[in-house]
């Protein structure tokens, strides 16, 4: 009697294993017919090169047309986007990122460590000028609600490595420079003045510890008076949130910076587009965190989400292009950030904590140096597609002094807290641009030597770094809190929350 015959284990699971795989993808397109996009884990499983390649033996469909049915699923996944506006494709053309493949990258690789690296010694505190004069306008526009007040550190609070290098190179300044001299100008001005002949590492100590807070030698960056007034301020005990400061005057700072030439003009190159949606994406994610953090009784103290400051910002098709430019102004720093990655992490991060000081190495080793940011997004933004026309000389000039005068409006915002966000936002972008447009190189390769990676014209100081990190993680939680807020939007609407949503994906 013959024994009946059954096919081997192998046999059986690779009949299997398509239907088990498929399964997956068909309620994938189930729920993209249903609500118009696949969840973000989902779409970037589909995308998987490895996954193709392994299951395409497995499928026994005939290749009779131009697409397989993997590949037509493949490119589904790749027109998709996690966020309720439908917003499909590439984010720009100057990036190979996709709308759901930021979303992924953000929410599993960046924002948990960014987040936590705002919160370190390092980064919570930013060296500013609050109490300067509008050189634009009578200043008549000083916000006279507590929520618009900022608290500064006291003395005992600033790192003891940084009040220490001021006095030092106070003293230098007095002893070398001018017996007389007795302000903060003086001490920045001298510190600017770094012998050319050092040696390159002693100079980049140097530079590290200049007083001032613009950065140094940022061609995006307005210059400041001579004896500019500077105070330390606890980014963590100032919160980016709503504080009341509205109406005419708050309108009056978005107007002029919208009105200035470059934009009213028309944008006619690749360069002024960039730049416009650098300042829209920036403007989306201030209106994000103010929705998002709104002050709802100023008696009692309450903050809270409005959804109706939410829906009216950013939470309509017609304002979809403002999350958009939320999305490219994002990878544009990211960019930065991921470019001048061998400078930030041979950084000195000295607070005089060295547990923590060791800790923001470790976090800014590990996002900057994630190999799956790389594989989910490996050009954030090409910068070396720019300034290739005949007049980019011209252009980046012009460019650079409408960010000056951008920067200078800042000056004019009437509620403290508000002026600080602005200004650490808008030299995080200066800094950006710096970066980015300032090395030799913008092939998009990093620099060969993590000693001074990007030769004579790349130095950053010690605000320029923390404005930097801290713009990132602005933007990074802002991408976060566009997508609750919606799902928010949406359950007080009455739809259907999405398989995503559903799962505390976003």
């Amino acid at each position: 009697m013959k024994a009946a015959y059954t096919k081997p284990c192998h046999q059986r699971g690779t009949r299997l294993y398509p239907l088990l795989v498929l399964l997956p993808v068909l309620l994938g397109i189930a729920a993209y017919h249903k609500q118009a996009h696949l969840p973000p884990e989902l779409s970037d499983w589909l995308r998987r090169e490895d996954l193709w390649q392994q299951l395409s033996p497995l499928f026994s469909v005939k290749q009779q047309s131009a697409a397989s049915p993997a590949s037509r699923i493949r490119s589904l996944a790749d027109t998709l986007d996690a966020g309720e506006c439908q917003i499909q494709g590439k984010v720009d053309d100057l990036s190979d990122c996709t709308y759901s493949s930021v979303h992924s990258l953000n929410t599993q690789h960046v924002h948990p460590v960014v987040s936590r690296l705002t919160q370190t010694g390092f980064f919570r505190y930013f060296k500013v000028n609050i109490y300067c004069d509008c050189p634009l306008w009578p200043d008549d526009s000083m916000c006279a609600m507590r929520a618009c007040s900022v608290c500064e550190c006291g003395a005992n609070e600033v790192p003891a490595p940084w009040l220490a290098a001021e006095k030092e190179a106070e003293k230098t300044c007095k002893a070398v420079q001018n017996p007389e001299c007795d302000t903060e100008g003086c001490a920045i001005e001298m510190e600017g003045r770094v012998n050319q002949s050092l040696d390159p590492a002693v100079k980049q100590q140097l530079i590290r510890h200049d007083n001032g807070w613009r950065g140094l030698n940022n061609p995006w960056m307005a210059e400041g008076e001579d004896a500019e007034e500077f105070q330390y301020i606890n980014l963590l005990v100032n919160p980016e949130r709503y504080t009341g400061y509205k109406g005419e005057h708050a309108h009056r700072i978005w107007s002029a910076i919208y009105n200035q030439s470059c934009f009213t003009d028309g944008v006619s190159c690749s360069e002024e587009r960039v730049f416009y949606r650098l300042i829209s994406g920036m403007h989306a994610s201030i209106s994000c965190h103010l929705a998002a953090d709104y002050l709802l009784d100023e008696q009692q103290g309450i903050w809270g989400p409005n959804l109706e400051e939410f829906k009216q910002r950013l939470g309509t098709p017609e304002v979809r292009d403002r999350v958009q430019n939320l999305y490219f102004a994002y990878l544009f720093v990211l960019r930065a950030a991921m470019k001048a990655a061998p400078l930030l992490t041979s950084y000195e991060y000295d607070t005089g904590l060295q547990e923590e000081d060791a800790q923001t190495r470790q976090l800014l080793t590990q996002l900057l140096a994630n190999p799956a940011i790389v594989e989910a997004c490996p050009m954030p933004f090409d910068e070396g597609r720019l300034w290739k026309g005949d007049n980019a000389a011209e252009l980046k000039a012009q460019l650079q002094a409408t960010f000056q005068n951008i920067t200078r409006i800042m000056d004019c915002v009437g509620c403290e807290k508000c002026k600080l966000w602005g200004k650490l936002q808008t030299l995080g972008i200066a800094t950006a641009l710096k970066i980015l447009f300032s090395a030799r190189d913008c092939t998009g390769t990093l620099p060969a030597s993590a000693a001074l990676p990007f030769g004579e014209e790349l130095e950053l100081e010690r605000n320029e770094v923390i404005a930097l990190i801290n713009l990132l993680g602005r933007f990074s939680h802002s991408l976060e809190m566009y997508h609750r807020l919606t799902a928010e939007l949406q359950r007080q609407q009455g739809v259907q929350p999405t398989i995503a949503q559903r799962s505390a994906v976003i």
